[in-house]
């Protein structure tokens, strides 16, 4: 999966380090960097994809424990998750009082930040696998049919139908449904799409090439405009324990 985040920092050279080890962390996008929590505030509301937020506390006007009062740290999807930063280690305290993820002490490295960022990673994860529905209901064959989402491998397109593979079965279960609408159906953080004919379980895959994903007995070919979507992919799929 990846997590959207922001850095906010009223230090320059804080700010860019941490925005070069989000660079350096393959399931991290940095969305903004922020110089101050009002703007960080600002770029909230206007990107509510953003889930992380790397906050510095010691600031002017807004400081890092009033920003992450006001910010929604909920247990639910659209919830805003904070990692303070801070140089001084006696907001620590107050930090753990309002749940944050995680307490990195300045001047911290790039370990100290990864295990920030997979701290992240782990309860995102969870938080996604809770709210991920678990099957996917296609009518075939006059019938109505549960497939579980865990034992599907690949879907291709045929025009205005797809044929679903399974793990559990040889033959494909056919349906009328455009691959798009497939694609909005299955959640991201599971299945990828690296063709305009296919989608592929992304735990599923066990072995790639420059162009193609192998999946099951079948090689999935990747076409010129998911480079990038397939590019994101071997970044995570590269990682020990992907």
């Amino acid at each position: 999966m990846t997590i959207h985040c922001i850095a906010v920092d009223d230090e320059p050279v804080a700010l860019e380090m941490i925005a070069a080890y989000v660079a350096k962390t393959p399931f991290l996008q940095l969305v903004s960097k922020c110089s101050s929590a009002m703007t960080a505030m600002t770029v909230l509301n206007e990107h509510p994809e953003v889930q992380l937020v790397f906050l510095d506390i010691k600031m002017a006007d807004l400081n890092g424990l009033e920003f992450a009062a006001m910010v929604d740290q909920g247990d639910n999807r659209r919830s805003v998750r904070i990692v303070f930063t801070t140089a001084f280690d006696r907001y620590a305290l107050e930090g753990h009082k309002l749940a944050a993820l995680d307490y990195l002490l300045k001047p911290f490295s790039f370990a100290d930040f990864t295990r920030a960022a997979n701290r992240a990673l782990e309860y995102f994860s969870l938080l996604e696998q809770d709210s991920q529905p678990q099957y996917l209901h296609v009518y075939s064959n006059y019938q109505l049919i549960r497939i579980d989402m865990a034992q599907i491998l690949y879907v291709e397109s045929m025009s205005d139908y797809i044929k679903i593979f399974l793990e559990s079965q040889p033959k494909p279960v056919i349906t009328l449904m455009t691959l798009k609408v497939a694609e909005q159906k299955l959640p991201t953080s599971h299945f990828i799409r690296l063709h305009r004919s296919f989608i592929v379980a992304i735990d599923k895959v066990t072995a790639v090439t420059k162009t193609s994903v192998q999946v099951g007995r079948a090689a999935i070919p990747v076409s010129e405009p998911y480079r990038e979507a397939f590019g994101n992919f071997m970044k995570s799929w590269r990682q020990p324990g992907s």
